[in-house]
């Protein structure tokens, strides 16, 4: 029987690339973005070349009541969801005293709520048949506080905790639950978060395909935890072994190169 999984913000970036991989392991998709052309495209595409089902939503996951209308959608439809990837999410940079207060709240709708309500949505499903999965995407930020990015790096933090918590409760099922934790990657994230004046842009990108591809390796094995790159890896230890107020600190200097 085909499996089918459902992927948020699948219109480009990392979402796209894990979309790609598992088209062509021949699973069913439910491909969720706000671009309609972009998904309509890659629904073609797939369905084409990899003779797979997909289903097109176009809708904003931010939006109240979008993913409970996904639910319903599927539901109705009796599209059973056996792997659900929270892609979707954006950052945005600056001081907190002067970014926009409403973009900020639109973060917090795509990058917390939406994730929790699509999980709490669709792992109680996977539960009762007693397989599938929950890939919730976050960030190497998670690890860090942020100056300058600080609410994007506290929902990033909130997703990493929420995800380690879930995959405890799960345990004992067939059901895993899993945090991709990419460093930059080379997406579109950078110009919608306004990250031009980051110091933090000097660092080693990688690219989207390949962490896609030690994402979607690392969840079909059942991984809690993926860090793609040795070196990210690696950095994800440095807040355990630096003061808080001293690790901060070197944040916002990777930010802006300022000493304060």
């Amino acid at each position: 029987m085909q499996k089918t999984v459902l992927i948020t913000g699948a219109s480009g970036g990392i979402g796209k690339e894990l979309a790609d991989r598992f088209a062509q392991d021949g699973y069913n998709m439910v491909l969720v973005a706000r671009n309609e052309a972009k998904i309509l495209e890659l629904a073609t595409d797939y369905q084409m070349t990899h003779g797979v089902d997909v289903t097109v939503i176009a809708k904003d996951v931010a939006t109240p009541g979008v993913p409970q209308e996904i639910f319903n959608e599927l539901q109705q439809k009796k599209n059973h969801v056996d792997y659900l990837i929270n892609n979707a999410g954006f950052g945005l940079y600056g001081a907190f005293l002067e970014t926009d207060l409403e973009q900020e709240m639109n973060m917090i709708e795509v990058n917390i709520k939406a994730v929790t309500v699509m999980t709490k949505l669709f792992l109680p499903g996977m539960v009762q048949r007693n397989r599938g999965g929950v890939m919730n995407v976050s960030s190497m930020v998670g690890f860090f506080p942020g100056p300058l990015m600080s609410v994007y790096h506290a929902t990033k933090s909130y997703v990493l905790s929420f995800t380690e918590a879930l995959e405890n409760e799960v345990s004992g099922t067939n059901v895993t639950v899993t945090a991709l934790c990419p460093g930059l990657t080379a997406t579109g994230f950078v110009d919608r978060a306004g990250m031009g004046k980051s110091n933090m842009l000097q660092g080693k990108v990688m690219e989207a395909g390949r962490v896609a591809e030690i994402g979607y390796r690392g969840f079909l094995k059942g991984q809690t935890l993926i860090i793609p790159g040795t070196q990210n890896r690696i950095i994800s230890f440095i807040p355990r072994l630096l003061p808080r107020k001293r690790l901060t600190r070197m944040i916002r200097k990777m930010q802006d190169g300022s000493t304060t």
